[in-house]
């Protein structure tokens, strides 16, 4: 059967809910357990402390993640010119990455620092599947890098940003800008709840893998 806008976005929603409170259920004790270490090994928040991202019709919202870095670490970054540069040139990303905590590498890898996003798709910012959640700045500086872009960030920004979604599973952050928003924008044409389902079925894999965690 054929999903009706109206069909898909309610089941999606109800989805969302149970899938969310399941979610914070099963792994509040690992929660608790990466808050209590996060405390103990460094100074300041337990969430991260990032600039807002960008939802569904570019409505900006605060991203919950568990702090891997240090403490205004997108303030360091800004100071070092250098760093900042090649954070833009590699796809907003540091392959050694100087803010980041002991231990910080693995809450990423097996992706750990995620959980807090289930507090996102209770709010309704968030859904468990979609495309990424991108920086505004991002978006503004890949678009004029990439203007070839332009047309599937117009897309993908059409619906909620997902926890997991299809460029997660498909190569995570080892692809390109520009291949990430085309697959994005992709998932936003051909959403259906059979896809939502598949998704979140190859997600464990990709996320055991670790494939371009980032």
């Amino acid at each position: 059967m054929k999903n009706t806008p109206d069909f898909y976005d309610k089941t999606k929603r109800l989805i969302d809910i149970v899938g969310a409170i399941v979610g914070l259920v099963v792994f509040s004790p690992l929660m608790l357990l990466t808050a209590v270490y996060i405390k103990l090994i460094s100074p300041g928040p337990v969430f991260a402390d990032i600039p807002e991202r960008l939802g569904k019709d570019s409505k900006k919202f605060r991203m919950y993640k568990f702090r891997s870095m240090i403490p205004n670490a997108h303030a360091y970054l800004l100071q070092h010119s250098e760093l900042y540069e090649e954070y833009k040139r590699n796809s907003y990303k540091l392959e050694n990455d100087p803010r980041i905590i002991g231990g910080g590498n693995f809450m990423r890898r097996v992706s750990v620092d995620e959980f807090p996003q289930f507090i996102n798709v209770l709010r309704g910012e968030m859904s468990l599947v979609g495309p990424r959640a991108y920086f505004p700045f991002e978006l503004r500086d890949q678009q004029r890098v990439f203007p070839e872009s332009r047309p599937y960030v117009e897309r993908l920004l059409k619906v909620k940003p997902g926890i997991t979604g299809p460029w997660q599973v498909g190569g995570r952050s080892e692809v390109s800008f520009v291949e990430r928003a085309k697959m994005d924008a992709a998932y936003a044409d051909r959403r259906s709840i059979l896809y939502d389902f598949y998704i979140i079925l190859k997600t464990p894999l990709a996320v055991l893998q670790a494939r371009g965690a980032a």
